[in-house]
């Protein structure tokens, strides 16, 4: 007999010499087991009659359908495996499991070899009290020529022997728990096995001599449904940190948030003080009544979107909230109006998305009105006191508002004089933050750019085992303190080696979804239109792997974003949850449950925290740069930090007949976009500027042409990226530095005509260049955008297994060369603080239903809460 195996891309042949000696084991089995067993379950039948569901319950003779009668002690048998098979299907049924329990215990004898279903009880509940190890309950189904199943229990494992009449053995699959022959054991734990099939199915990586040698159980990569719900398994954290070093890191934290903490405390002082002004009395005596306000709310400024920490205004009547920024705005008389904008794009057909002509129903719609409302004036009285909103605004126009507090009095006060005692007795200590590092290394650096005149072009790139020696942490710090993005290699070394397969994930989702809900199919992202589309999720899959096409044979890019779609990643995904953590590298930054650094996971319990991940990202790409519906996250710019690690990869052909589809495509589309910038450029709206290269002299006519496609390749020109991409690489990464914005903004403003977005249509309108997630910069633009404006990102190819760090403020776009599944999570680091602000300060501008308006992050309450738990932390390190 032999068995294809499919290991390291190619297909081996493997003997019953290799699977192992199972059926010999099993052919060893004694005899006296078997009789002792059924003497046993004989003497217990009547007394467990009486507990049991009457469907459960044997006689002595017991008619089967075939008319055939079966023995007391036959029928004690198979009564013994019904019952462990009703434990499995009434596992929520208390009283089922403790009779079977009870049983089992009295029944058993260790000394002499019989079986103690106790066991399976007892590990059940210890499993699912620590959730480190997964077990089965469930039985194999009994058939009329079975004659004996007998289960070996050890450590809280089991393994399961059946032994038919005919003599052939059978072992149980730890993956898949059904029976077979073709079964490879575990010489090291002796207890889990797993069959060929799943082997070649769930670990193609791995060969049958190393399932033999260590299985996945022990190996902690096991990806069976209960292993995968389990939690605890593996220790996430790296490196172990010493009280010395952990007062530096926590003495760092505090040092960095004390000029926030001033600021926040003087903007309260000055508004005390017009409080008083308002009232004739001294700042001393003015009482600020505390607003109630539970754990699990959210307090937001009802014109900004802000969120609300301590002081701010109120109305008596209307209960109408206003930040204090908001306040000093109208005293300044420079509020700006925040009336909604219709975001709105007209669905022209199928054709038209294809480079053809609109539909004639489109046509006959007016296009949307973007009109923004004219600016209320809102002012503020003579004494500064300020009246209620208006009625068009939300508010009551009425009633003054009054100055409230959450807080305790003076609780931000006394907070920064008791951060700068204790910071001040660490110095005494000598227990500041080191901040000397040697000079990076030459092979930790990797060229992204370049600009002329820059010492920056080159990025620090680490591998992820290094990360963790001395001096590691340092030099991430110091360039990460420059706002400069970092790229960690092989940082899945560091992890367990559990499968990412996207079928993985979505089989370990699946068990934990609502079984009510419809998980047939997924809401996915088509690239190409920009719209929500519902698809099967096999199917979806499939694209994954072989890719998908429309009817003209362009490709079909979708995109499965944020998900699972909620703040649960932990709870769905509980065993990757920790494999990614495991694998993060600066886990003193990164990791979301406890880094030091990590000013994210300072919330106290029971206060709202911010959804910061881990999110999923699971999309399709190609190597070729199409221009239009490419697999792509557009630019944007987030409010925090973050880290993105590939986790997974699967490379699309594209067959000789589907590549020339696309070319004469592509030439329909840069056709219909000649067309629509003569149609701008002749009707004189702004934005559709365009460059001389474009313009062609014709006999006196000026003719318009498309930029050339200069996308045959999707990295820089010189680089040896290109044979990255054919090996590990999955994804192209633009990230512009932070000094560039105004540029790249203006850039955007100039030309934002020339990009289309939903339903291929051009961009018609602007509130922000950046936060509007409008545009992908191709090749062509990124050329135009250096050569006008000097402006270059650090352009790089994300491989299989790194992770990319992307500092807050740090605008950035991605596209996928290949089919991805990335795993990013999002934290907050002292030195980038400053730019959350800045950015919460930029989106309170936004129009009420922008998308990046809301004030998600919270980052002035993060800080709060950050520095009270630091000086908590540290006090206890500098008395110990």
């Amino acid at each position: 007999m032999e068995v294809l195996q499919v290991g390291e891309g190619r297909p081996g042949q493997y003997t019953d010499k290799d699977i192992g000696s199972a059926e010999r084991e099993f052919s060893e089995l004694l005899e006296h087991e078997k009789e002792e067993l059924l003497q046993d379950l004989s003497e217990e039948d009547e007394k467990v009659n009486d507990r049991l569901p009457k469907k459960r319950r044997c006689s002595a003779v017991i008619g089967s359908s075939n008319g055939k009668r079966i023995s007391k002690k036959q029928a004690a048998l198979q009564y013994y495996e019904d019952a462990e098979e009703l434990m499995d299907e009434m596992e929520h049924d208390t009283e089922i499991a403790f009779m079977i329990k009870s049983r089992a215990r009295r029944r058993g004898s260790p000394r002499r070899g019989r079986i103690d279903i106790s066991s399976l009880v007892d590990s059940g509940v210890k499993d699912e009290s620590k959730n480190t190890t997964c077990t089965s309950s469930s039985s194999p189904p009994s058939s009329p020529n079975s004659s004996v199943s007998v289960l070996k229990w050890d450590r809280g494992r089991c393994t399961s022997r059946h032994k038919k009449d005919n003599g052939d053995v059978y072992f149980k699959c730890h993956q898949c728990m059904q029976e077979s022959k073709m079964i490879v054991s575990c010489s090291k734990c002796k207890n889990n096995s797993y069959c060929i099939q799943c082997i070649k199915e769930w670990y193609p990586h791995m060969k049958v001599q190393e399932v033999k040698e260590l299985c996945p159980f022990c190996r902690r990569n096991c990806n069976c449904n209960a292993c995968l719900h389990s939690t605890g398994m593996i220790k996430t954290s790296k490196r172990d940190i010493s009280d010395y070093e952990r007062t530096h890191l926590v003495a760092h934290l505090i040092r960095s948030m004390l000029p926030f903490l001033k600021k926040f405390s003087d903007e309260q002082k000055d508004e005390i003080e017009i409080e008083a002004n308002i009232q004739g009395e001294s700042p001393s005596n003015i009482i600020i009544e505390q607003t109630l306000c539970f754990n699990d709310e959210r307090v937001y400024c009802n014109h900004c979107a802000t969120s609300i920490v301590d002081l701010h205004r109120s109305c008596p009547k209307c209960s109408y909230e206003l930040c204090l920024s908001c306040c000093r705005e109208i005293r300044q008389e420079c509020l700006l109006d925040r009336a909604e904008v219709k975001f709105q794009y007209r669905n022209r057909g199928c054709e038209y998305i294809h480079g053809g002509d609109p539909s004639p129903e489109c046509c006959s719609v007016e296009a949307p009105n973007n009109h923004i409302e004219p600016v209320t004036s809102w002012k503020a009285n003579n004494d500064n006191s300020i009246t209620c909103a208006l009625k068009e605004m939300g508010g009551c126009g009425e009633s003054n508002l009054a100055l409230k507090r959450i807080l305790p009095c003076d609780w931000i006060t006394k907070l920064e004089a008791k951060a700068k005692t204790l910071l001040d007795i660490c110095e005494t200590k000598d227990c500041t933050f080191k901040h000397e590092c040697g000079e990076t290394s030459t092979d930790m650096l990797q060229k992204a750019a370049s600009r002329e005149d820059s010492c920056d072009n080159y990025l620090y790139c680490p591998v992820s085992r290094d990360t963790l020696k001395e001096g590691g942490l340092l030099n991430f710090k110091k360039h990460w303190t420059n706002g400069e993005p970092v790229i960690v290699k092989n940082v899945l070394e560091q992890a367990n080696g559990l499968s990412w397969e996207p079928m993985v994930m979505w089989r370990a989702l699946s068990e934990n979804m609502d079984p009510n809900s419809s998980s047939k199919e997924v809401k996915t992202i088509d690239c190409l239109a920009g719209c929500e589309v519902e698809i099967d999720t096999r199917e979806f899959f499939e694209g994954y792997t072989e890719g998908r096409m429309y009817k003209n044979l362009w490709p079909e890019m979708l995109k499965l974003k944020d998900w699972p779609p909620s703040d649960m990643f932990e709870n769905f995904l509980p065993r990757h949850c920790d494999e990614f953590i495991s694998a993060l590298p600066f886990q003193e930054y990164t990791d979301p449950r406890a880094g030091i650094l990590n000013l994210a996971v300072k919330l106290p319990p029971g206060v709202l925290k911010p959804d910061m991940g881990p999110k999923t990202y699971i999309a399709y790409g190609l190597v070729e740069e199409l221009g239009r519906g490419d697999s792509v996250t557009k630019l944007h710019c987030d409010m925090s930090d973050a880290v993105n690690i590939l986790t997974h990869t699967a490379e699309i052909k594209l067959s000789d007949e589907q590549k020339s589809a696309i070319s004469m495509l592509k030439e329909l589309h840069r056709a219909q976009d000649e067309r629509e910038l003569r149609t701008l450029v002749n009707s004189g709206e702004s934005g559709a500027q365009i460059g001389d290269e474009e313009i062609i002299e014709n006999n006196g006519d000026r003719e318009f042409k498309a930029p050339e496609d200069h996308a045959d390749s999707p990295t820089l020109s010189g680089s040896p990226c290109a044979e990255a991409v054919e090996q590990t690489g999955g994804a192209l990464w633009d990230i512009f530095r932070r000094e560039d914005v105004p540029k790249l903004e203006a850039y955007l403003m100039k030309y934002y005509k020339e990009f289309r977005h939903t339903y291929c249509s051009l961009v018609e309108q602007v509130i922000h260049p950046i936060h509007d997630q409008s545009f992908y910069l191709t090749v062509d633009h990124k050329r135009k955008l250096k050569e006008e404006f000097g402006v270059e990102p650090w352009t790089f190819v994300q491989s299989l297994g790194e992770a990319v760090f992307i500092p807050a403020g740090c605008p950035h776009q991605v596209r996928n060369l290949k089919s991805c599944t990335k795993v990013a999570v999002d934290f907050v680091s002292p030195e980038n603080v400053h730019e959350c602000l800045r950015l919460t300060e930029a989106f309170r501008q936004l129009p009420k239903n922008h998308r990046a308006s809301e004030d998600k992050l919270e980052i002035k309450k993060m800080i709060l809460y950050a520095v009270d738990q630091a000086v908590k932390d540290l006090e206890a390190l500098v008395a110990a």
